[in-house]
């Protein structure tokens, strides 16, 4: 099978490059495997593949999905519409809501508009469409209306978008993948190593550049009823929102109780970086098969449609 690797060419990084290169030699030893970066000639040459791996998460990661399925062409990962719903942290929180999938609280505020009270304490502000925590950091948290309103201003300057504030759940941290239908060993991330006067949560500073430093634990230090019980929603979430193929979906326990932060609809898949390649690896599954199981699972889900 012509294989097409697509990604961006506006957001590569040392991770991306890394990421595609590791598709590209998994893929490359079962298929006839190309690089196809997103491009005014992307139309026109991507007819020429039986099928893409996509790695593409510019442009909220939308457009490269809606393009082949317009093109009939098999493709990894969800549909436009699903990443359209988990880039919007307050759409996936409202979708989860609804279906009784527990997530923290929460309230909206719009560009513009400054906030007067703050009902829950402590709060963590976010942007609302950001991934790979950009805009979080330790002024992030806050617990009184003032430092909300300095949080708050700062993501409506600095994305121009909605500001998300979210009760701030203290407990463990956990992650949970979702690959072909698999839920895979859920992973802990454990913050208690970092240095004196980090933040024990996933801040942009935190999950960039303090990863050698944070504790993995795979399978997490959690009970069968709680392992359970978080397999139950994820797979919840996964229907809820639509999503297919594989995903990556942050949570955290506070008690015995399960509160859903964010869904990853695309997550990277960079070796011995990427939350769900520790998830595999625990699974007893190696790279190549990791990257086999995702593509083989779209293609077979793409001849039901």
């Amino acid at each position: 099978m012509k294989v097409a690797v697509v990604y961006d060419l506006e957001n590569l990084d040392e991770s991306r490059v890394k990421m595609i290169d590791s598709v590209c030699e998994a893929l490359s030893k079962h298929h006839d495997v190309e690089k196809l970066p997103f491009g005014n000639d992307f139309i026109e040459r991507v007819k020429t593949f039986d099928a893409v791996f996509n790695l593409s998460t510019a442009h909220l990661q939308m457009h490269v999905p809606a393009i082949l399925d317009v093109l009939r062409i098999p493709y990894t990962g969800s549909s436009a519409l699903a990443h359209a719903l988990c880039t919007d942290k307050i759409l996936t929180k409202i979708v989860l809501q609804h279906h009784g999938i527990p997530t923290p609280r929460f309230f909206v505020v719009s560009v513009g508009e400054e906030p007067q009270s703050l009902d829950f304490s402590p709060a963590i502000v976010k942007p609302s469409r950001q991934g790979s925590a950009k805009g979080i950091d330790a002024d992030s948290v806050v617990e009184n209306v003032e430092a909300l309103k300095k949080a708050v201003k700062r993501v409506h300057e600095e994305f121009n978008e909605p500001a998300l504030v979210e009760e701030f759940i203290e407990g463990k941290e956990l992650s949970v993948g979702i690959v072909a239908n698999e839920v895979l060993p859920i992973l802990e991330i454990d913050f208690s190593t970092l240095p004196d006067g980090l933040e024990r949560f996933y801040s942009y500073r935190v999950k960039h550049y303090y990863g050698e430093q944070t504790r993995y634990f795979c399978p997490a230090r959690i009970d069968e009823d709680l392992r359970r019980k978080i397999e139950h929603y994820a797979r919840m979430a996964f229907k809820a929102l639509n999503l297919r193929n594989y995903t990556r979906m942050d949570l955290r326990v506070r008690g015995n109780e399960v509160y859903f932060l964010d869904v990853n609809s695309l997550p990277m898949l960079t070796p011995n970086y990427s939350d769900i390649i520790k998830m595999a690896e625990a699974a007893k599954l190696s790279y190549e098969e990791l990257i086999l199981k995702i593509f083989d699972d779209a293609v077979r889900c793409s001849r039901k449609l």
